[in-house]
């Protein structure tokens, strides 16, 4: 089968991943509540397409931190991507390049933060970087990331803890002998192998994050480096104005994907409050659940400046390597160019909450 749009990536990667490995990709916390309805939160909006717009021509291409992507989509920091190809995070970030987009490279990289950097020289990439117990550790991550030439740090603050994900815990979750978190090599530890019962991730991330994290954290991780700071994580009116009190560049909306605690709004419900809250203010940016251009035309419209894609690269890594993430960043473009068209919205710009409204026909404000 030539996959025609991400959904078929997915399937195509069910057959030829390890079922441990999808189901680490796949799975989310408790009953997975959040996963499905992160999806079907953008399915519940309505689009109110205008005719006779003049759209024989489209733009599709906006700014982030001042960054041209050349349509509104970056790809989201997610661990471990050797486990869907060899070349891992460098093959993301060869095709993120290539696509004139963002990526956005997790601590918990297959490749370390100065591979990934070397693989596509050209590209634009930031930093995803959690607290740990130890701060010499988050320091020296911070270091490397701005000697690198990543262009921001992306602080992930919704994950004290790993959410109870039954998946991991069934398939006793560990990473493979020879895999590491390459990029704590130099602090011992990026060891992670599977235990004999139980997810090793949750052993491991027990002992090295910090659960005490607070506010004050983020004045003192400004404090390391000129880089901007991007919180991810966030859901709510409240904690998006406390970020941008905080000194935040760029808001992410997420629910980690569903995978940290389930029954949570989903990101479309939680867009709309953050950004009627904040959005004069600052970038915001969301992610979960996005599979169609008509996805992220939803996204736009709401208020975010763009959107984050996680599972659907691992599929196509893991069907294609670099030219499967290339292929599926394609047909996503193509089909916002078309959404967008029929849309009677030529240009980013001219995307707005008019275009939307319920399946009961209403839409807070």
């Amino acid at each position: 089968m030539v996959p025609i749009n991400l959904d078929d990536y997915e399937r195509l990667a069910r057959e030829r991943l390890p079922q441990m490995v999808f189901d680490y990709y796949f799975g989310g916390a408790g009953d997975e509540l959040t996963i499905r309805e992160n999806r079907v939160g953008w399915q519940r909006l309505r689009l109110r397409p205008r005719v006779l717009v003049d759209v024989a021509t489209r733009d599709l291409s906006t700014t982030v931190l001042g960054q041209r992507l050349s349509f509104p989509v970056l790809t989201a920091p997610c661990a471990f991507n050797a486990l869907a190809h060899p070349e891992g995070e460098c093959a993301v970030a060869r095709a993120a390049t290539a696509a004139g987009i963002i990526q956005v490279v997790s601590t918990a990289g297959t490749f370390s933060l100065e591979e990934v950097a070397a693989a596509a020289p050209a590209g634009a990439r930031w930093f995803q970087l959690y607290c740990y117990r130890d701060r010499g550790v988050t320091r020296s991550l911070v270091e490397r990331a701005t000697g690198a030439g990543y262009r921001a740090l992306c602080l992930t603050v919704d994950a004290p803890l790993v959410g109870r994900r039954d998946r991991d815990e069934r398939n006793r979750f560990g990473l493979p002998p020879g895999m590491t978190w390459k990029n704590l090599e130099r602090v011992g530890l990026d060891r992670m192998e599977a235990r004999e019962e139980g997810s090793a991730l949750v052993q491991y991330i027990s002992e090295i994050w910090d659960p005490s994290l607070t506010w004050e954290a983020i004045e003192w991780l400004r404090s390391l480096s000129q880089l901007p700071l991007v919180i991810k994580g966030i859901l709510t009116a409240d904690d998006a104005g406390r970020a941008v009190d905080s000194g935040a560049a760029v808001i992410i909306v997420s629910n980690h994907g569903g995978r940290q605690l389930d029954g949570t709004l989903s990101t479309s419900e939680a867009l709309a409050e953050v950004a009627d809250a904040v959005g004069d203010r600052v970038e915001i940016l969301v992610d979960g659940g996005i599979r169609r251009g008509s996805d992220i035309l939803k996204a736009l419209a709401l208020g975010a400046r763009a959107v984050l894609i996680g599972r659907p690269y691992l599929w196509a890594l893991a069907v294609a390597g670099q030219a499967g993430v290339e292929h599926l960043l394609e047909l996503l473009r193509d089909e916002l160019d078309l959404d967008m068209a029929l849309s009677g919205r030529p240009t980013i710009a001219s995307i707005d909450r008019t275009l939307l409204c319920r399946a009961d026909g209403e839409l807070k404000k």
